[in-house]
């Protein structure tokens, strides 16, 4: 399997049928809907019901998450793994007809969350109110006196801390015949001082003048009570909101077993949502309605027989136009699909491409093993990768992505073996540290450390396969559309060039058999000479033919040498991995005494592995995906494909029964 074929469908049936129809297309989830613009269908405008449904979604939202606040859901790493919930078709009937009663409970909850934070609000501004009578708690009249028939009262704060004395003395010295009042110090901090001052009437002007020359000011909240009996109130208010928190927090908590509930009322609401908007695109005349799309042809079948079994309907299949915006999509194997989401990182393919991950797949699960290269880690990709998939019902890109990790750990095991690596060198260390053996390697090829040359010529030459794979697919690709002399002659002389300069190449780093540096050499001129002769003949002058072919020439030295000394990042990560494993390893054989060793190593062992395995599968999953943008893709793929989206079932918590599995 790989890019599946598309074809146009249009279906036409009884206006009555209309959301029966879509309902059935929706769960079956295999036609893209376009939008019809021809002016003798009319169309349906459903942006007030898309609204409704939005503000519907937005109210369930809302309301998992008040329950998530206030009553979160136990659920463990593990559980998160597990897909969506499965549920009948009759199930979900059943809660579509209760649906409003569910949504009622979600305004519930969002009223009671509401109260809570209008009474949190109302606390916080108690507590204000209290931080500023708190200073005045000594004062026993209300902050508000005025006075009697014959006297003022002025209640209010100076700057800093002050003594009686050192304001009576700033008074006196600003005032000396003022002596018809009394001034009490309620409170003094560092910042401030509360006073009380009361007054005969006969001076009461003069007295207000001459505090505020030493910087009266009324408090920002003055009380009609004494402040000790206001701050009590204050407390007992305190208490009832706190008391009715509690309340609403208890109803919440009340709702938590409808968790489910509003879940799949989310889901019920997006999918209706997603219908009307659809029922936006389709045309509908006086007593029939048109719905026109895409299709892909492996599945036409099975959804125009179940339609016409169904409903009075007339489907027609057709090829799609060349101009067509076609959309795209990608079914592979559990070996090919893993890599999909690699790919669709970077482009889907094109109307000319083919699905390059059937290709990719084997490259992309050798590469990585190559740069990981440790069996050790191997054999917990594979292990953590294979549980995670058997006892989880895992869905959609994640599973994806464990799949390709579960084939990345087998490829680097392989290599792992054949380059002795176990967890670094961790079993010759303990033979040699504890039982006084030093073994033999365990590699079953060669120690890349021991000869880092034999690995990196290696590594150019998997490159070299890597690129010559590319090169073949776009000579499959332009021999399909009928240009086969082009197919032959924009690769066969870049095999030559790049065949014929590799075993000259690796002479420089390597004994080479002279034998195949002389034919390297044949291989090498014959591709050059095609080169020059050939890369410019679309040109009809004979000097731009060779000035283009010369051209031609420079760009495939100069581009597949820099691709080539690309591939030694091969050597460099699996060099790395290995070289800090062994570091870790060693670590953990420092101390003499043999009790302790064996304690240390445990601890390294178990500490420094997983961060070097963590810190080299992000390198090996970045290089790797480098390796295939930049040198493979580049070889044939030109991207830019766009992807199918159908009219289906768009759920995040549940999934139909009768819903077909892609």
């Amino acid at each position: 399997m790989a890019k599946l074929v598309m074809k146009r469908i249009e279906i036409v049936a009884l206006l009555q049928d209309r959301k029966q129809i879509l309902e059935l297309l929706q769960q079956r989830g295999m036609v893209e809907i376009s939008d019809l613009n021809d002016e003798a269908l009319v169309k349906v405008n459903t942006d007030s019901r898309v609204l409704m449904f939005d503000k519907c979604i937005n109210t369930a939202v809302a309301a998992k998450e008040i329950l998530s606040k206030y009553c979160p859901a136990k659920q463990s790493l593990l559980s998160m793994l597990n897909g969506r919930r499965e549920i009948s078709k009759g199930e979900f009937e059943s809660f579509a007809k209760q649906s409003s009663i569910y949504l009622d409970k979600c305004h519930k909850l969002i009223e009671l969350d509401k109260a809570i934070n209008e009474h949190r609000a109302a606390i916080v501004k108690i507590q204000t109110m209290m931080d500023s009578l708190k200073a005045w708690a000594d004062l026993d009249m209300p902050m508000q006196y005025k006075g009697t028939k014959y006297t003022c009262c002025y209640v209010g704060t100076l700057p800093n801390q002050r003594a009686r004395e050192d304001i009576l003395q700033d008074i006196a010295a600003r005032k000396p015949e003022l002596d018809l009042f009394h001034l009490e110090v309620v409170a003094s901090y560092k910042e401030m001082t509360c006073i009380a001052v009361i007054c005969h009437k006969s001076a009461a002007d003069e007295t207000l003048d001459v505090l505020r020359q030493i910087g009266f000011s009324y408090p920002s909240y003055l009380t009609d009570q004494v402040p000790s009996q206001a701050l009590r109130q204050f407390e007992q208010e305190i208490d009832k909101y706190e008391k009715e928190i509690e309340g609403c927090i208890k109803s919440i908590e009340s709702y938590a077993e409808e968790r489910e509930k509003i879940e799949l009322l989310i889901d019920y609401f997006s999918m209706r949502k997603d219908k009307y908007q659809a029922l936006s695109r389709i045309g509908i005349t006086k007593n029939t309605f048109v719905i026109s799309g895409y299709i892909p042809e492996k599945y036409a079948g099975v959804i125009v027989g179940e339609l016409e079994s169904k409903f009075t309907v007339a489907v027609t299949l057709s090829t799609p136009a060349d101009d067509e915006d076609v959309p795209v999509l990608l079914e592979n194997g559990d070996f090919a699909a893993g890599v999909e989401s690699v790919t669709e990182m970077y482009a889907l393919p094109s109307k000319r491409d083919i699905d390059p991950n059937p290709v990719m797949a084997f490259f992309y699960y050798l590469l990585f093993g190559m740069m990981l290269s440790d069996a050790g880690y191997g054999v917990l990709m594979v292990a953590g990768t294979a549980i995670v998939l058997r006892k989880f019902n895992v869905e959609g890109s994640l599973r994806k992505t464990l799949k390709m990790f579960f084939y990345c750990g087998i490829s680097t095991i392989f290599w792992g073996a054949l380059f002795g690596s176990w967890f670094g060198d961790i079993v010759p260390i303990v033979c040699r540290e504890f039982f006084g053996y030093n073994p033999p390697s365990i590699a079953l090829w060669f120690e890349p450390v021991a000869d880092p040359i034999r690995l990196l010529l290696f590594s150019f030459g998997i490159g070299i396969i890597h690129l010559f794979a590319g090169l073949a697919v776009s000579f499959k690709m332009a021999w399909d559309e009928g240009r086969k002399l082009d197919a032959i002659l924009d690769t066969v002389p870049i095999y030559l060039i790049v065949l014929g300069a590799a075993p000259l190449g690796a002479g420089i780093l390597a004994d080479v058999p002279p034998i195949l540096a002389e034919i390297g050499k044949y291989l090498a001129l014959a591709g050059v000479v095609l080169v020059v002769l050939t890369a410019g003949r679309s040109s009809k002058n004979i000097f731009a033919r060779i000035g283009g072919g010369l051209y031609a020439l420079y760009n495939i030295a100069s581009g597949y040498f820099s691709d080539i000394l690309s591939y030694s990042r091969l050597l460099a990560l699996g060099l790395a991995t290995g070289s800090i494993a062994g570091v870790i390893n060693l670590m953990g054989t420092m101390p003499k005494n043999l009790v302790v060793k064996g304690i240390l190593l445990t601890v390294v062992f178990i500490v420094g592995h997983p961060l070097n395995m963590a810190i080299n599968l992000l390198g090996a999953y970045v290089h790797t995906n480098r390796l295939h943008f930049v040198e493979f893709f580049s070889k044939f793929y030109e991207g830019g494909g766009r992807a199918f989206n159908p009219l289906k079932a768009n759920t995040k918590f549940i999934k139909l029964k009768e819903e077909i599995q892609k």
